[in-house]
């Protein structure tokens, strides 16, 4: 029986500026040809972008293995920094190395860690909210004074800062624009000498907002990406909230003819780091499960 479901994509989806850059630029030094090419940790959080980048002769290296010495990196080196970016003490290191550093780290990650600079000299305490486990908090981070990390407005809340204090809040470049604003208001009224620097980037925003309108719209939706991707879940989350028919698609496999039951108009998103082309192959999937 003919599913004839209706696939409503979401206005914005998909890479984002600086996803796209980082990837085009490992691509262009590969078919350059200058030698063995190298990238620091996991250039996006996508399995389908990270195989077809192996496939080509890339090799990864992680950050702790670069503080080890537990890498082949010798003087001359290509190294790409990932679009999270790094710690101050790992781009000193292969700096040590002598390797040549092509640091595509994104505009909104270099901004922030720029803030955090500029606030401290200005005798601000920095608290940045956050995964604290996550590369790019890590290595914005590493630029402060000993900066606080919070991963929610309850531990925030639960830390009772002095409220004396000169305090800097930043936040992570793709954190859940919605609890942003909770949080922003709890400052507001707590705090008397603070800033606020709004470090959540524009294509974060405007995915969380696409998203929040077309999972009002459709009867499921099909959120695409990885689970190690932090925008991709806040996407996700934002539409379960709205739409209990929403499911996180890493792949085709992830794909079950239950989940579109009763699917008359199925709205598509993907996080700011899954390429078009792995979008084309699930709704290519699921128009075969149509027929």
């Amino acid at each position: 029986m003919k599913l004839n479901i209706e696939i409503i994509r979401a206005e914005h989806m998909g890479f984002c500026f600086g996803v796209r850059e980082a990837v085009d630029e490992v691509h262009r030094y590969v078919d350059m040809n200058r030698g063995q090419i190298y990238v620091l940790g996991m250039l996006v959080h996508n399995e389908f972008v990270i195989e077809k980048l192996l496939k080509k002769g890339v090799i990864f290296v992680s950050e702790e293995d670069v503080l080890n010495n537990n890498t082949p990196l010798k003087s001359g080196d290509i190294v790409i920094i990932r679009a999270h970016g790094t710690t101050q003490n790992v781009q000193k290191k292969l700096l040590e190395i002598g390797v040549k550093l092509i640091d595509m780290a994104c505009i909104y990650v270099k901004s922030a860690r720029d803030q955090v600079v500029i606030w401290e000299q200005r005798g601000y305490k920095s608290v940045f909210i956050g995964d604290k486990d996550h590369p790019e908090v890590k290595g914005i981070t590493s630029y402060g004074i000993k900066p606080l990390i919070f991963g929610s407005l309850d531990e925030l809340k639960q830390a009772e800062l002095d409220i004396n204090e000169k305090w800097v809040f930043l936040f992570q470049t793709t954190y859940n624009r919605f609890i942003f604003q909770e949080i922003n208001d709890y400052i507001i009224n707590r705090f008397i000498n603070y800033k606020v620097v709004k470090t959540i980037c524009g294509a974060t925003h405007q995915r969380q907002s696409a998203i929040e309108k077309l999972a009002q719209e459709v009867d499921a939706v099909f959120i695409i990406g990885s689970e190690q991707s932090s925008n991709t879940k806040k996407l996700y989350q934002i539409s379960k909230n709205l739409n209990e028919k929403s499911y996180l698609i890493e792949n085709n496999d992830d794909i079950k003819k239950h989940m579109l039951d009763g699917v008359r108009k199925l709205g598509v998103s993907a996080g700011a780091s899954t390429p078009e082309e792995l979008i084309a192959i699930i709704e290519n999937k699921i128009k075969e499960l149509e027929d």
